[in-house]
């Protein structure tokens, strides 16, 4: 049986000066796969729009939708901590935020995620009185593609990065338990890692931050779109299915992915 995570225990893990790796799962099989191998977390994304639904992106995924990927995730769990994304227009008041928080909770979710900046504050206050651990994901923020004109890197001009930095210590203050930055540049991740106690979570963030996720369906090679740079495909060499995960693990705990091929400037 593998290791039981948690909120707190990967804290401590970070606070011991290690790295902790997640990948997303949307079922029950590959959850109880890529838990059994070591992955400490696994994220039940609203990215299963596009790889499993074939949509143009995470826009059309549905709460119960979520809530059904979610329960599917944690009966094949064996011991990961299952962060469940709040999908698109699911958060946008406080109550809404609260009543589809507790259904992913549910449903077998020990936190959730939600996109987007300070103005968040009170949703995150309110779940952190309720006892629901939560995630907030900023930078590329995908429920926001069409506000961005497409996937670009963020937070590149002076005034984007301190406005990032700021949101991060005010969510991080108003109760959020982990930080997930995607498509930023390096030293900007660098930056936000310095200045939250908490741990973060790259994805096209170098490899400053204290742990790393991949949508598992780009990294085992199974997606036939153009990979983002921040992708590194484990199939592309011989390898079991078991075997690439492991290395994946190996290499975000060793630090050696992502490389600087794999990194914003």
């Amino acid at each position: 049986m593998a290791k039981n995570h948690t909120v707190a225990t990967l804290k401590q893990l970070v606070a011991d000066g290690q790295k902790f790796s997640m990948l997303t799962a949307y079922d029950a099989s590959f959850a109880q796969m890529f838990s059994k191998l070591g992955v400490e977390s696994l994220l039940v994304g609203d990215s299963l729009g596009m790889v499993l639904q074939g949509q143009d992106s995470t826009l059309p995924v549905t709460l119960d939708q979520m809530v059904y990927h979610t329960a599917a995730v944690a009966r094949g769990n064996q011991g990961a901590l299952i962060v469940a994304d709040l999908p698109f227009n699911s958060y946008a008041s406080v109550d809404q935020c609260q009543a589809s928080a507790g259904q992913l909770m549910q449903a077998g979710a020990h936190m959730v995620k939600l996109e987007g900046g300070a103005w968040l504050t009170d949703s995150i206050v309110s779940l952190s009185r309720a006892g629901i651990p939560s995630c907030v994901h900023l930078g590329l923020t995908p429920q926001s593609v069409n506000k961005f004109g497409g996937y670009k890197v963020q937070g590149r001009d002076e005034v984007a990065a301190q406005t990032m930095i700021n949101d991060a210590i005010a969510l991080v203050e108003a109760g959020a338990d982990f930080v997930l930055l995607e498509c930023v540049p390096t030293d900007l991740a660098r930056a936000i890692t310095d200045a939250v106690p908490v741990p973060v979570i790259g994805i096209g963030a170098g490899n400053v931050t204290d742990a790393q996720v991949l949508v598992s369906y780009d990294m085992l090679g199974f997606t036939q779109h153009r990979l983002p740079k921040f992708v590194k495909n484990y199939m592309a060499e011989p390898n079991t299915l078991a075997e690439a995960v492991t290395r994946y693990i190996d290499e975000v705990k060793s630090g050696a992915f992502p490389g600087p091929e794999h990194a914003f400037d």
